[in-house]
This record gives C-alpha cells, sequence and structure tokens, in this order.
C-alpha cells in the first residue's frame, strides 16, 4: 500500500500517469495541477510558481486525507529558444515552477512525511545532467533539481526517502505547444508515460531503509543521454 501520495502535475502527462499507477497499487493519488484531472482525483487547483499557492495546496490535501506518505513533483514546464530570444518572464517562470515549485512542495510536505516515514519522488530530466542549447531555462531548473534533490537525500536520511527521477522524453503532450523545431522528429522512440510512472511506484514502494537514490530511464536512442 502506497498510502496517501501527492502528485504535481497530476491532471496529464507523467503526473496523470503516476496517479494512476499509485491508485492501482493501491494509494490514494492526491493531485496539484493548474487543471482539474479529469477522473475527479482528489485535488487543489494551484500555479506552483507562488509559493503560497502551493503551499496551500499541500496543506489542504494533507489535511483531507489526513496526512502524506510520499510526495511526487511531476510538475513542469519549459520555454525553448535562444536566451536572448526567451522572454525573461516566461524564462524565469520556467525555474519558479520546475526548480522553486519542487522546493516549495516539498518543504510544505516535509512535517506529514516526516510522521509518516515517507517518500519523496522528484522529476528532473536527462537535460539535468546534460546541457542542450536554446533550453537554458530547462536545463538550468532541471539541474536545481538534481542538485537539490541529493542535497536533500543527504538532510533527510534516515527520516524520509527521497529519490531522483531522470526521465528521456516520454509521448506526451509536453512538446505540443513548440516550435516544429523543438519537437521530437517522427522517429524519436519516446517512452509511454505509463512505463515512467511504474518506476516511480516502485521507488514509493520500497521498505523502510531500502532507497532507491536515483532512476534514469529513458528510451533505448534518447540522444541526450548518456
Amino acid at each position: 500500500m502506497l498510502g496517501n501520495t501527492l502528485i504535481t502535475g497530476g491532471a496529464s502527462g507523467l503526473g496523470r500517469a503516476v496517479a494512476v499507477a499509485v491508485a492501482k497499487a493501491g494509494g490514494r493519488p492526491l493531485v496539484v495541477d493548474v487543471n482539474p484531472p479529469e477522473d475527479g482525483s482528489d485535488h487543489v487547483i494551484a500555479d506552483l510558481a507562488d509559493r503560497a499557492q502551493a503551499e496551500r495546496a499541500v496543506a489542504e490535501l494533507a489535511e483531507l486525507a489526513g496526512g502524506l506518505d510520499g510526495v511526487v513533483t511531476a510538475a513542469g514546464i519549459d520555454a525553448c529558444g535562444r536566451l536572448s530570444d526567451v522572454p525573461a518572464l516566461a524564462w524565469e517562470r520556467v525555474l519558479q515552477v520546475n526548480l522553486l515549485g519542487t522546493a516549495s512542495v516539498v518543504r510544505a510536505a516535509l512535517p506529514y512525511l516526516l510522521a509518516s516515514r515517507g517518500r519523496v519522488v522528484t522529476c528532473a530530466s536527462t537535460l539535468g545532467l546534460r546541457a542542450l542549447g536554446e533550453a537554458t531555462a530547462y536545463c538550468a531548473s532541471k539541474f536545481g533539481v538534481v542538485g537539490f534533490t541529493r542535497a536533500l537525500a543527504a538532510e533527510l536520511a534516515g527520516e524520509v526517502g527521497v529519490t531522483l527521477l531522470v526521465p528521456g522524453g516520454m509521448n506526451t503532450r509536453f512538446f505540443d505547444d513548440r516550435d516544429e523545431r523543438y519537437r521530437p522528429g517522427p522517429d524519436a522512440g519516446l517512452n509511454q508515460p505509463e512505463d515512467v510512472a511504474a518506476t516511480v511506484v516502485f521507488a514509493l514502494g520500497q521498505p523502510a531503509g531500502c532507497e532507491i537514490r536515483e532512476l534514469v530511464v529513458c528510451p533505448a536512442t534518447e540522444t541526450s543521454w548518456p
């Protein structure tokens, strides 16, 4: 049993796949997203770029469920283009959602996770380990998630389980609003989000004292890994 699992970005993409997988494994998904989940899961609408909204969402869902056993930070956005071409507000919002939003959610969830000796799975990217041009905002945010998570794992060792998920490209709508040149080609061989979600459930389901510190899950032909 996975218990109460809060999932950011749980209304679409990887987050939605994680919510479905958690429910199938006997857990209770609690969704934070800017849109409501189609399946009617317990949720709070929040913009993770706003720390107050992120903190409120965590508190509301934790109180609704009677605590938290796990947190998965799957929410993420992008702003492709050369640094000189991406509007400053759009560039900064990527960091606010992907990095600062992750930290805000985890910080707000910590009292509940410490009480339950629960687990956190953060979502970075292969572009959090290997840089790519015209992706400065995304790389900066995901490199930040990598550093944040590794430091958090050291800080909470023996108290809260911490796993860093490093996914490659997935077949979601994440790429839909991009310029064509920033979309994966037809032969990209993207992973299905359900397959990546299965690895998240695996990490969440480990017994106390057994840690999956880092998971790299990418297509066999992923160009950004290794």
